[in-house]
């Protein structure tokens, strides 16, 4: 016989017909079109089990995150798309009382579809209006009263991080 899905209601209606006795094992089989391993099967998981269909096997590890935590992880990822790693899962755990590990955060962002990209920051000087508060203040000072130090490599106020997560597309 070649391979087919097999109702449910027939292996109940066969496994019936069996403990009644109503017909022969030859004429269930030829009736319900089963073959004899498919019925000694279904018979089989019918007397150890009660039903006729294997018991769903839920194998696995359990999930970490459910749809509550993600959706927090999703609002801290919008916040600051800056973060890393390390600052999402410290945040998990002091505010959802979860411990997670890294590549389960990634596995959930690239499931909703965020990646990580290159992040663009644009300098704070380039505001007109700074600008001129600067130069003003600055205007106060005689050249002697100032001194200048070579702070382009790092600023203590914003990390300089290359990349961020971002929708993708």
């Amino acid at each position: 016989m070649p391979f087919h899905k097999i109702s449910h209601n027939v292996k109940i209606a066969a496994v019936n017909l069996y403990e009644r006795e109503l017909l022969s094992l030859e004429d269930i089989l030829d009736c319900c079109q089963l073959s004899r391993a498919t019925f000694l099967r279904v018979l089989y998981l019918w007397r150890t089990t009660g039903d006729v269909v294997k018991p769903y096997n839920n194998s696995g590890h359990p999930r970490a995150l459910v749809a509550e935590d993600v959706q927090y992880l999703l609002c801290l990822v919008q916040h600051r798309p800056d973060w890393f790693l390390d600052e999402l899962a410290n945040l998990m755990i002091e505010n959802r009382f979860i411990l997670v590990n890294f590549s389960t955060i990634c596995q959930e962002l690239k499931h909703a579809g965020y990646s990580l990209k290159k992040i663009q920051k644009i300098a704070s000087e380039r505001s007109e209006e700074k600008c001129a508060a600067f130069v003003y203040r600055m205007a106060e000072y005689t050249p002697e009263q100032l001194g200048f130090i070579d702070e382009t490599s790092k600023d203590d106020r914003v990390p300089g991080r290359r990349r961020g997560h971002a929708k993708k597309g």
